[in-house]
């Protein structure tokens, strides 16, 4: 099994998805956007993993001169006519959305932290979901969502925000929230993009301390059974 990732960011990488690949042997590639290197020309991977970054859709090349998000949402789609699994997190969900014509909105709060999300009716009816508690406590790091089409599924939303994951077909999912988070992988999102102002008066913001010293194992599971699950689809495919 062949994982292509595209990073947007040095510090909001792989984090668990990395272990997952790790602990079943398959063969991972990437696309580190900010040394700026080029997507992949051949769909030569099973599974593409769509990772986050503090972009938007709204981000010009002139805002940061690495992301070029025409070229970017064009690559999703092609991938996505071929067939390919696709799962986007945070900005990648947002970029999925945007190239089926779904466009982003933002989001009724920013979350920076680890709060719950609660699984919705249709989540439950998603076999690909049912090792998952009807409330989940799971990482945030965003102010936007990812936009939705008459067919897609939110499977689980959170009080700061209606749209925490969405199905958009059966091998092509958008994570709002931040499974993939580990206790590694925040302290360098802390360092490197955490603003103590924000702290202020917002529910939905917490305190370094508190970001840093939560265990994040038990979500990074819920992603390792997802990913099995899409894994099993994949397969049926080849």
């Amino acid at each position: 099994m062949h994982i292509h990732f595209i990073i947007h960011e040095s510090y909001e990488g792989p984090g668990a998805f990395r272990q997952w690949v790790k602990d079943k042997s398959f063969y991972q590639t990437s696309t580190r956007l900010y040394k700026e290197e080029q997507l992949p020309e051949q769909l030569n991977f099973d599974l593409l993993v769509v990772l986050g970054g503090p972009q938007s859709p709204l981000t010009t090349e002139l805002d940061c001169a690495y992301f070029n998000v025409h070229r970017e949402v064009r690559f999703i789609s092609k991938c996505i006519s071929e067939g390919k699994a696709i799962v986007g997190v945070c900005l990648g969900a947002q970029l999925i959305g945007e190239a089926l014509g779904a466009k982003f909105e933002p989001s009724p709060h920013k979350e920076i932290g680890f709060f719950p999300i609660t699984i919705t009716a249709k989540g439950k009816e998603n076999k690909m979901f049912n090792h998952f508690q009807s409330l989940e406590v799971v990482g945030h790091w965003h102010n936007d969502m990812p936009g939705l089409l008459p067919t897609s599924k939110v499977l689980a939303h959170s009080e700061g925000c209606p749209r925490q994951i969405v199905e958009y077909s059966d091998i092509v999912y958008g994570f709002q929230c931040h499974l993939e988070f580990t206790q590694d992988s925040v302290k360098d999102l802390v360092a490197s993009a955490f603003d103590d102002t924000l702290v202020n008066d917002n529910q939905w913001v917490q305190e370094t301390s508190e970001i840093m010293s939560f265990k994040t194992q038990s979500m990074n599971h819920l992603l390792y059974e997802f990913l099995d699950h899409i894994v099993i689809k994949i397969k049926k495919t080849l």
